[in-house]
């Protein structure tokens, strides 16, 4: 075999290797959407629910809050009694939004059904911040009916925290089972502990 022929063979075998070798390296290399596993999918779908659970305990919390500050400014007299539980109830809302889990979506183009989910998520939030916030149910004239019924409140916010105890994660479900321990004796005090 002359020179020529191995030169030419072996420009040949490169030719071949590297257009068999390239192909395979770009297409590798090639970013594009990566579809998640199931891990992944599971993760993303238990972060979702922990945040939807986070907002609506902090939300049943703050509502109560608000009865508060309704009751105290309705019934100034009231404030002895009243302050003491609302700077707990206001403790409650601070610890139930803490440590809120923020949800990112797995690194897949997201499927038509979860950027329908998303986009009616982003306009309910965006209605929801566009409209006032509702205001508290109106407050008693009568202190005692006004004693009641935010012992009414507390006892509906326990009775939500204790409903969410099923679905929430070990740690979170220690907090609300505390909360919505406090919120009962909060109810008691209100009513019960008075006549004491």
């Amino acid at each position: 075999m002359t020179t020529t022929g191995r030169r030419a063979l072996l420009t040949a075998g490169i030719a071949a290797a590297a257009a068999t070798a390239l192909p395979g390296c770009t297409a590798a290399e090639e970013p594009g959407p990566r579809k998640p596993g199931a891990a992944e999918v599971e993760a993303e779908r238990v972060a979702r629910a922990e945040a939807a659970l986070r907002l609506r305990s902090v939300t049943a919390s703050r509502s109560l809050l608000e009865r508060y500050d309704a009751a105290l400014a309705a019934h100034p007299a009231l404030a002895p009694r009243l302050t003491p539980l609302r700077r707990s109830v206001a403790a409650h809302v601070k610890a139930l939004g803490e440590g809120g889990t923020t949800v990112r979506p797995a690194t897949a183009a997201p499927s038509p059904t979860a950027t329908a989910t998303a986009s009616a998520g982003a306009t309910a939030s965006a209605s929801a911040s566009a409209r006032p916030a509702p205001s508290p149910a109106p407050v008693a004239a009568d202190p005692r009916t006004a004693l009641n019924e935010l012992a009414a409140a507390e006892r509906t916010t326990s009775d939500t925290h204790t409903a969410a105890l099923v679905t929430a994660p070990p740690e979170y479900a220690r907090l609300l089972a505390s909360v919505a321990a406090a919120g009962a004796a909060h109810a008691y005090l209100l009513t019960e502990g008075a006549r004491a």
